[in-house]
C-alpha cells in the first residue's frame, strides 16, 4: 500500500475511479444495482461454499435448535424462523423440511435477502428485504455479518491509525485519521499498537446491524454463525479478502467478487446489551465454536460400525455419507472453527439450548 500525503477521503482519479473508504466501496460492489449479490441466478453458492451448502445436516441441526427454542417459549403460535442473508433460500427450505409436522404447522418462515425472490421457492416462505418485527422464535444469520461492509484502518509511519481508501481496481492508500465513534470502537475492541502496517476492520456497522436484527424478536434466540475472532485474538493485519468461483482472491470492489472480513462477535454481543432498556438486564449471550454447537445439536461425525456394511450395505453407505458430511461441518481448521453467537431475548436461556449429545438422544 502507498500512503497518500493528503487527509482527504475522496479524491477523483483519472484511472480506477475515486478514492473511497472500504465501507462505501464494498456496499456498492456487493449490493449496488450491478453488485455481486444481485448478479446471476446461482447466487453466492456459485462462488463459495457455506455450511448450508456443505450438507443438509446443517439445516437439520438448525431445525432441532428451532424446536428447542419452541419448547423453551412454551410452543407459541405462530413460531417464527427468520433466515438472515438467505441467499436463494437454501437454509430456510431445509429447516422447513426437517421440522416435525406439528412444529411446521405453527411455523412462519421468513427469508431476508436483498436479491429477488428465486423462482420455485416454497410458497410458505415470506421473502423480505428487512427482518420482520415483533416475532417470536429463532433468527439465524449464517455468514451474514461478514458481508456487512466496514471501514479498514491501518497504522501509518507516525503510529497513527488512518482510514484505508480504495479505488475500483483495488488500489489502496491511507486517508485521514480514524476519529469519533470509530476511534472509540477501535480503542475498546481492536486496539492497534503504534506499529506501522498493522490493520483492523472497524466493526461498528456490524454491531449496529446485529442489534437491529435482534430487536426484531419479541422473544426467542438470535444466532450469528460466521468467521470470527475475539478481542484477545484479533489478527494483526486484519482479514479483508475476496472470493470468486470458489477461490480466495484479492478483494477488488468492482462487483466481480465477494468481499468479506471476519466478525468481532464479542463486540456484536455487547452492542445488543447496550441497546436494552436501563431497567432490563439482557440474558447472557454465548460465543461458541460451531463444532461445539453442532455437537450439542446431535452431529457427531462418528463412522458407522463396519459390521453394518455386511448386514445392510445401503444403510452403511447412507450412514457413512452422513458421518462424512458431519465431519466437514465439525472440522478444526475448517467449518468447525466458525463462531456462533447465541443472543437470547425475553428470558430464554441460551446455555440450556445447547445440551450434550447424550442428553439430546434421551429427549
Amino acid at each position: 500500500m502507498t500512503a497518500g500525503t493528503t487527509g482527504a477521503d475522496e479524491v477523483p482519479e483519472a484511472h480506477g475511479g475515486e478514492w473511497r473508504g472500504w465501507r462505501e466501496a464494498t456496499q456498492e460492489a456487493l449490493y449496488g444495482p450491478a453488485g455481486f449479490y444481485r448478479a446471476g441466478p446461482e447466487g453466492p453458492a456459485g462462488h463459495f461454499r457455506t455450511s448450508v451448502h456443505a450438507s443438509p445436516l446443517f439445516a437439520v441441526a438448525v431445525a432441532r435448535l428451532l424446536c428447542r427454542v419452541d419448547e423453551a417459549l412454551g410452543r407459541p403460535t405462530p413460531l417464527a424462523f427468520v433466515d438472515m442473508a438467505a441467499g436463494r433460500g437454501e437454509l430456510v427450505t431445509g429447516v422447513l423440511a426437517a421440522l416435525p409436522a406439528a412444529v411446521s404447522a405453527r411455523t412462519r418462515a421468513y427469508a431476508v435477502e436483498v436479491a429477488d425472490r428465486p423462482e420455485g421457492l416454497d410458497h410458505r416462505i415470506e421473502w423480505l428485504a428487512e427482518p420482520p418485527r415483533g416475532v417470536t422464535g429463532l433468527l439465524f444469520a449464517n455468514e451474514w455479518l461478514d458481508n456487512v461492509p466496514v471501514e479498514v484502518a491501518e497504522v501509518d509511519a507516525a503510529g497513527v491509525a488512518r482510514r484505508v481508501l480504495v479505488r475500483g481496481d483495488g488500489t489502496e492508500r491511507l486517508g485521514g485519521p480514524v476519529a469519533g465513534a470509530e476511534a472509540a470502537w477501535l480503542a475498546r475492541w481492536w486496539p492497534l499498537p503504534g506499529e506501522e502496517g498493522l490493520r483492523a476492520e472497524i466493526g461498528l456497522p456490524r454491531d449496529t446491524a446485529w442489534a437491529s436484527a435482534v430487536a426484531a424478536l419479541d422473544a426467542g434466540l438470535a444466532v450469528a454463525a460466521d468467521y470470527a475472532h475475539t478481542v484477545d485474538s484479533r489478527p494483526p493485519f486484519g482479514t479483508l479478502t475476496g472470493f470468486r468461483a470458489g477461490r480466495e482472491t484479492r478483494p477488488v470492489p468492482d462487483g466481480s467478487c465477494d468481499i468479506t472480513a471476519h466478525v468481532a462477535l464479542d463486540a456484536c454481543a455487547s452492542a445488543h446489551a447496550a441497546r436494552c432498556a436501563p431497567d432490563r438486564t439482557p440474558p447472557d449471550a454465548l460465543v461458541r465454536p460451531q463444532r461445539e454447537a453442532l455437537r450439542a445439536l446431535g452431529l457427531t461425525g462418528v463412522r458407522p460400525p463396519l459390521a453394518l456394511a455386511s448386514t445392510d450395505p445401503a444403510a452403511y453407505v447412507r450412514a457413512l455419507t452422513r458421518a462424512s458430511q458431519a465431519a466437514e461441518l465439525l472440522a478444526p481448521g475448517g467449518l468447525g472453527d466458525f463462531g456462533w453467537l447465541l443472543q437470547p431475548v425475553g428470558g430464554v436461556d441460551a446455555a440450556a439450548l445447547l445440551v450434550d449429545v447424550a442428553d439430546d438422544e434421551e429427549e
